[in-house]
């Protein structure tokens, strides 16, 4: 889903009309599966002058990317799915489009995306998606193996569904089925299932998770849906500040991580990660938490950050990885790639005072 990184951004597409119809998205209809260069730009520090973002202790800094490519089809990305160690990937963009590749390392800091590939998301008899309300993929998680051999679910917004897909040596093929889909999915349009993750541990080890981007309308808390034995139950996610839930990842302990994102035009934009405990993820239940990280566009290197996942590094520690989605308006948006370790430990007394201050 579209946001802008600023103020100033917001107000250029509005002046010029020839930067707003600039982020038209690539047609994906005759796209051959290929291989693409990716660029990437380090990004040194997380935070920008100033008092800078709210950061939990249990989250430190690794490294970021600026990503850029010579591909027309190269943005957009909504969802991304990392292998166990990090380094395997498949992203999937609102365009329709998937990528697959490397995610190489400098040490414990990322470097670069190498052996990139993209081809066209398709349809059940192999044919590349052709209307664009069909192409809006916004998530992706693996329900097993690896992006480089595995299968992985994927939820499209507008023509709301959520597929099945094998991945091999030819990247991302045809979904071989499609989940069954909770009642309210028919009502919520544009403000479709925007977030999935697998649970990787907890009492519902397995289950698909799905989120919906905003509550619905009139309500103060977000939608979410547990499959249990292919059947969606829902649960609710309790709204903080209004902000729209953009992807999820689970941690080993069957907790999720989800990034959420806002924008005014009286502020810019907000992100944020928000850590959801197992235990609260139920059918029928309030899934609760704490949130770990606030952040603006005036404070930190951030951009539209649709796409989450969660790995391990060399020293078997928690890895997050967050991805943005420029929109295909390369003016005035950037596809950054940040990483962060997440400790294991409990938040410290001095990460709850913050997380209250940013409740508030």
């Amino acid at each position: 889903m579209r946001a802008c990184s600023s103020i100033g951004a917001a107000v250029a597409v509005l002046a010029t009309v020839g930067a707003a119809s600039a982020q038209v998205k690539p047609d994906t209809a005759g796209i051959e599966t290929q291989q693409i260069e990716v660029r990437a730009h380090a990004i040194e520090s997380f935070a920008k002058s100033g008092a800078g973002p709210t950061v939990s202790p249990r989250l430190q800094w690794r490294g970021g990317l600026e990503l850029s490519s010579p591909s027309t089809h190269f943005g957009g990305w909504s969802g991304l799915a990392l292998g166990p160690d990090g380094k395997s990937l498949v992203a999937v963009s609102d365009s329709g489009i998937w990528m697959t590749g490397e995610l190489a390392y400098d040490g414990r800091r990322p470097k670069g995306i190498v052996s990139a590939r993209i081809g066209a998301l398709r349809n059940l008899k192999g044919a590349p998606l052709a209307k664009p309300r069909e192409r809006d993929a916004e998530a992706i998680t693996l329900a097993s193996g690896t992006p480089a051999t595995g299968t992985a679910y994927i939820a499209f917004e507008q023509a709301d569904r959520i597929g099945v897909f094998q991945l091999d040596e030819d990247g991302l093929g045809r979904p071989s089925s499609y989940m069954d889909m909770p009642k309210e999915a028919a009502r919520m349009r544009m403000d479709g299932i925007e977030a999935l993750t697998v649970l990787a541990g907890g009492p519902h080890k397995g289950a698909l998770i799905a989120f919906a981007e905003n509550p619905p309308r009139g309500e103060k808390v977000h939608r979410g849906w547990i499959w249990i034995s292919g059947k969606p139950k829902g649960f609710t996610v309790p709204d903080i500040g209004g902000f729209s839930i953009t992807d999820a990842a689970s941690l080993a302990d069957g907790s999720v991580l989800i990034v959420e994102r806002r924008f005014r035009w009286t502020e810019g934009l907000k992100v944020r990660l928000r850590l959801l405990e197992a235990d609260s993820i139920a059918p029928a239940g309030t899934a609760k938490g704490e949130v770990l990280l606030a952040a603006d566009n005036a404070s930190a290197e951030i951009d539209n950050l649709e796409a989450l996942a969660v790995s391990r590094g060399e020293d078997g520690e928690t890895v997050v990885t967050v991805m943005s989605d420029d929109n295909f308006n390369r003016f005035l948006q950037r596809t950054v790639l940040l990483q962060f370790t997440l400790k294991d430990e409990p938040a410290t007394e001095a990460a709850v005072k913050e997380t209250e201050s940013v409740r508030k």
